[in-house]
This record gives C-alpha cells, sequence and structure tokens, in this order.
C-alpha cells in the first residue's frame, strides 16, 4: 500500500509575535551579507551591561535574604537578651540573695555598716 505524501498545511501569517517584529523592524536587511562585524562591539557591549545587571540583581537579593535572616537573629537574640536581663534583676535583688545564702548559715546584718577610721601614721 503507498503512502500517500504529507499535505502540508498553510501557515497563517500575521499572528505571531515574531512575524509582527519581523515585519516592522526589517532586520532581515542587515543581515543579508552575514553577521555585520561592525556591529560586534555594541552586541558585546550591550550583553556584557545585561550580565552586569542580572549578576546585580542577585547579588542584590542574596543580600536582602541575608539582611532579613539577621533581622530575625537580632530579634530573638533581643528576645534573649530582656529574659536574661530580668532574670538577672530578679536574682540579685537583697532579699533574693539573703534567702539563697541563709542555707550556707549566712544572714543579713540587722546593724548598720560603720567605717573604721585609721591614722595615716599606723597604715
Amino acid at each position: 500500500m503507498p503512502v500517500p505524501p504529507p499535505v502540508e498545511v498553510p501557515r497563517q501569517k500575521g499572528t505571531s509575535l515574531f512575524h509582527l517584529l519581523d515585519r516592522y523592524t526589517k532586520v532581515d536587511s542587515i543581515f543579508q551579507d552575514g553577521l555585520p562585524v561592525k556591529y560586534l562591539p555594541y552586541v558585546l557591549y550591550i550583553m556584557g551591561i545585561t550580565l552586569f545587571y542580572i549578576g546585580n540583581t542577585h547579588y542584590a537579593e542574596k543580600t536582602i535574604r541575608k539582611i532579613d535572616r539577621t533581622k530575625s537573629e537580632t530579634e530573638d537574640l533581643r528576645a534573649d537578651y530582656t529574659t536574661l536581663k530580668s532574670d538577672y534583676m530578679e536574682a540579685s535583688k537583697q532579699s533574693e540573695v539573703a534567702r539563697k545564702v541563709a542555707p550556707a548559715g549566712i544572714i543579713e546584718s540587722s546593724s548598720p555598716p560603720y567605717q573604721i577610721e585609721v591614722d595615716g601614721e599606723e597604715y
């Protein structure tokens, strides 16, 4: 059984984006004789700027992620600091210190402190 030849379907023109670009920009006339070497420095310059832009964008996004991570760590450390400071202030109260040293037999003095005076020649 012979195979029928493939039937070519006519393409619709004017519906694709590339067809519209080709119709209005007329780029075909530039590339008729091959790649024009005179445009090569400009193309390389634009490519360099584009690569720099992409790299800069990635670097900026990475830096923003680092800043956000550092902010969250700072908030956690600040909360820890506040908690520890509160615990320290509570533990350093006179009544709390007296309660903690009472099992060791150390009691709080009921008499006020006094100053011992020594002559300058004795010392």
